[in-house]
């Protein structure tokens, strides 16, 4: 879909019409938390409305219409449906993997430094747990360029005992583009896993774990997904989920779990067998109403294509990042096109501190973060590039206003 062409349901490029009540005159915080679509907010109510229409009776029409939703998030990341299990957000999904693989005490779990807690805490709880090596690899070779982040990655490889590698695909701090496929590929020869945080890219930049067979891949819905807080998928490639074991199921997580409330007497048992397929991890019941929105903001998103969904929000940060330029910010947003993704992250011009800076900016209702030292502007498909020369303006009356 190109810019000015309407879908069905409404979505198109660079248009806000599905988010009337936005107080922001730029909102450019997709990083952060997504603003719900009408969209997803209709769909939000429906699920509400109908619980309270038919209380219980209305579970296993929205329990079955999560198979939609499933087929819908197996085609975003190049996946099989059977191989995709719902969690609560990206940390519930890390914890699940970090706490199901058969670890072996003196396993070697190798993380990055900079990368977002969401998935270093559990690694770190693990390691407590299991009694393994933790080691850590800078970033900076990869902000350079791919190839010398490679070269760093495999030396850590190459000492060996690395049981899985995990990273983000995309870094929340910079908006750095890790080279994930590569990177698969160098664990599987070193006898490692990889797993991946996909919060930072899912919905904006184009992923498939099928390329170089990543391991593991989880995900919340609430930032480039433009779902509601409390909705997340876990992806297990299907070789692997036969030797996790299942610490954390419960009891949704047996085979047939539910026949004995829907079939009579003589149905409960506590033997069944825990499914032997990624939503093994679907222990208890999940927020009907965060799932629903999940499945709306996905439909929008399938409609207007990831692909074009990149290119457009590319288009936006290529009209933004020389002029922050010219106004004396430094861009970290990565040199080379392949670590690009939805957001441009940048230091503040001298004499200028971060913190006054971005509530300046948010008095000028333009929304964006400050992670970590850095501006970071996430743009995603509704906003226009034609919103820039404003959202420039209100950078130049911010730094008048925080000039040191």
């Amino acid at each position: 879909m190109t810019e000015g062409n309407l879908g069905a349901s409404g979505a198109q490029l660079a248009s806000r019409s599905l988010f009337p009540t936005l107080a922001y005159d730029a909102y450019l915080n997709h990083a952060g938390i997504s603003a719900p679509s009408t969209a997803v907010l209709a769909a939000v109510r429906e699920v509400v409305e109908d619980y309270a229409a038919r209380g219980f009776a209305a579970w296993p029409t929205h329990n079955d219409r999560r198979t939609r939703l499933r087929q819908r998030i197996a085609k975003l990341i190049g996946a099989s449906a059977e191989d995709v299990g719902f969690t609560t957000n990206t940390t519930s999904g890390v914890t699940q993997i970090a706490m199901s693989l058969a670890w072996k005490p003196g396993d070697a779990v190798l993380l990055f430094r900079g990368e977002f807690p969401s998935n270093v805490t559990p690694w770190l709880q693990a390691a407590k747990t299991f009694g393994l090596d933790v080691r850590w690899v800078d970033l900076d070779a990869f902000t350079r360029s791919h190839d010398e982040g490679l070269s760093v990655y495999s030396r850590a490889l190459d000492e060996g005992g690395v049981r899985l590698v995990a990273v983000s695909a995309v870094q929340f701090q910079t908006g750095l583009r890790m080279p994930i496929r590569a990177m698969a590929n160098a664990a599987h020869r070193h006898g490692a896993e990889l797993f991946v945080d996909a919060v930072q890219a899912c919905g904006a930049v184009p992923l498939d774990v099928s390329e170089g067979r990543v391991d593991y891949l989880a995900c919340g819905s609430h930032k480039w997904l433009m779902g509601i807080e409390g909705a997340g998928f876990l992806f297990v490639d299907r070789a692997r989920v036969g030797a996790l074991v299942p610490r954390l199921a419960g009891w949704l997580s047996h085979e047939e779990p539910v026949r004995f409330l829907l079939e009579g007497a003589g149905h409960l048992r506590y033997d069944r067998p825990i499914r032997p397929r990624a939503d093994f991890i679907e222990g208890g019941n999940v927020p009907t109403t965060a799932f629903a929105a999940l499945d709306a903001s996905l439909a929008l998103i399938e409609e207007l294509g990831v692909d074009a969904v990149y290119s457009h929000v590319q288009r936006y940060l290529d009209a933004l990042e020389p002029a922050l330029a010219e106004r004396g910010f430094r861009s970290v947003r990565s040199a080379f096109v392949e670590g690009r993704s939805g957001s441009l992250c940048a230091l503040p011009p001298e004499g200028h501190a971060l913190e006054p800076l971005h509530r300046a900016l948010v008095r000028e209702r333009i929304a964006c973060a400050m992670p970590d030292g850095h501006l970071r502007f996430s743009p995603h498909w509704p906003n226009s590039v034609d919103e820039v020369p404003s959202v420039l303006a209100a950078v130049d009356r911010a730094l008048r206003a925080t000039r040191a």
